[in-house]
Order: structure tokens, then C-alpha cells, then sequence
């Protein structure tokens, strides 16, 4: 009960920091400094104005300051990443190998909320993320519970490779881009943190996801040229993950 206490508490603290990644990396700003202000009228936030999911309940979804709203991204983001963290916690005997592995999971778990929202409000994927991302889950393959770390780097180039050669063909044939350079390379990062069954769940559940999506959008619009606008797929490539990481979908299919 500690434990799972204790996650949760470090997923919401998380989970505020992804808020900040989530507002300031799309527009080149520092992560860092200042420290977290109001987004409407710039108001530093005292620290009891910025407790995870209470201050945003206690303030009734309000600026302490300037009484504008705040949005609801920002306690969906915490209370999101507190529920994935413990959802995937698992309590093994405390040791190096274990204590990396662990920490592999949560900071993917990061990196797909982060490029999720980031996705939908920017419509890119940044390469802090999908790279920096990438560089991590490669340097710490070794100490990966799931598969071994050759598998993990042929799994990563192999994501990357697959889905490149098929923007380059898509571009080629239809005369417009079909991928984005960010979902690209958030495959590489997705091999290389989930293997080969990261993969192929994130290309099927992905492309099925992002069709119905796409058709209920023209649908809702009554319009053909709807299908043809561009919606962000980094989502669906996350949401695709997940559901590898948690459930692990492709032992299913593939023997």
C-alpha cells in the first residue's frame, strides 16, 4: 500500500512537470526557468496554487490571480500519469536491473503523454522527445526485463526503416506527405523501448484507430475533404503502445 502510495504521489509530481514540457518545449522554451505562471495573465504560481490535481480542484479550475480558467490538459495530464505509473509498477526485489527497468517503463510512459498532447495541440512530435527519448531506451536497453538488447536495437531501426520507406513511398505515389519526420522517428523510439511487439501493436491498433477516427470526422463534416486533412497520428502511435506495454496484444497474434 506504501509503495503504490508513494507512485502514485511521484506520477503526479511527474505528471505536473509533463504539463510544463507539454506547454513550453512546442515553443522553444525553457523547462526549467521561470518557474510556473499563469498562461493567461503570466502570474507566478505560489507552490500551494501548483499541489498536482488538489490545487486545480481547490481552485475550482480558476487562476488564483486573474480568475481566468484553467484548462482541463492540466489535471487530466497529472492525474493520466499517476494512474499509467501505477497501473505498470511492479513490485520486484530491489536491485540495479530492476530499478532500470522500472524506470524504462515510466519514462516511456513520459514521453507518450508528453508527444500525445503535444501532437494534438502543435500537430509535431519534438525530437527532444522522440530522439532524446530514442538515445535513452538504447543506452539503457541492456537492463530491459522483456527483451534483450540486440533484439531491442534491430526492433528500433527496423520501426524507423518501416515506417520511412513507407512516407517516402506514400509521398511518391499520392504527391503528398502521409507521415510526419516526428512520427518517423518516435517508432525508432518505440522499438527500441517495446521491440518488435511495440511495433507491429502500434502499427495495426494505430492504423485502425486512426482510420475510424479520420472517417468519423468526414463523416461528421459531410465531407470528402475531410479524409484528406491532416490529423496528428503521434496519439494513436501512443495509444497503440500502451496497450503493447500493458497488455502485450501481439503475443496474441504472433507466436
Amino acid at each position: 500500500m506504501l509503495k503504490s502510495t508513494l507512485v502514485i504521489l511521484f506520477g503526479l509530481i511527474i505528471g505536473s512537470f509533463l504539463n510544463v514540457v507539454i506547454h513550453r518545449l512546442p515553443l522553444d522554451q525553457s523547462v526549467v526557468k521561470p518557474a510556473s505562471r499563469c498562461p493567461s495573465c503570466g502570474t507566478g504560481l505560489k507552490w500551494f496554487h501548483n499541489v498536482p490535481l488538489v490545487s486545480y480542484l481547490l481552485l475550482r479550475g480558476k487562476c488564483a490571480a486573474c480568475g481566468n480558467p484553467i484548462s482541463w490538459r492540466y489535471p487530466l495530464v497529472e492525474f493520466l500519469t499517476a494512474f499509467l505509473f501505477w497501473a505498470s509498477f511492479r513490485d520486484l526485489p530491489f536491485g540495479v536491473f530492476e530499478f532500470i527497468s522500472q524506470f524504462r517503463i515510466w519514462l516511456f510512459i513520459a514521453l507518450g503523454v508528453a508527444i500525445a498532447f503535444i501532437d494534438l495541440d502543435h500537430r509535431i512530435i519534438p525530437d527532444e522527445l522522440s530522439l532524446g527519448g530514442w538515445l535513452i531506451g538504447a543506452l539503457t536497453a541492456y537492463w530491459d526485463y522483456r527483451a534483450g538488447l540486440p533484439s531491442l536495437l534491430i526492433a528500433s531501426v527496423a520501426g524507423f526503416g518501416f515506417f520511412f520507406l513507407f512516407a517516402l513511398l506514400y509521398e511518391k505515389v499520392t504527391g503528398r506527405a502521409g507521415l510526419g519526420g516526428g512520427d518517423i522517428k518516435f517508432m525508432g523510439t518505440i522499438g527500441v523501448f517495446l521491440g518488435f511487439g511495440g511495433i507491429w501493436s502500434s502499427i495495426m491498433i494505430s492504423s485502425v484507430l486512426g482510420s475510424v477516427v479520420g472517417i468519423a470526422i468526414a463523416k461528421l463534416n459531410r465531407s470528402e475533404q475531410a479524409l484528406r486533412t491532416a490529423i496528428p497520428y503521434g496519439p494513436f502511435l501512443v495509444v497503440g503502445a500502451l496497450v503493447e506495454l500493458f497488455f502485450e496484444v501481439s503475443r496474441w497474434i504472433i507466436p
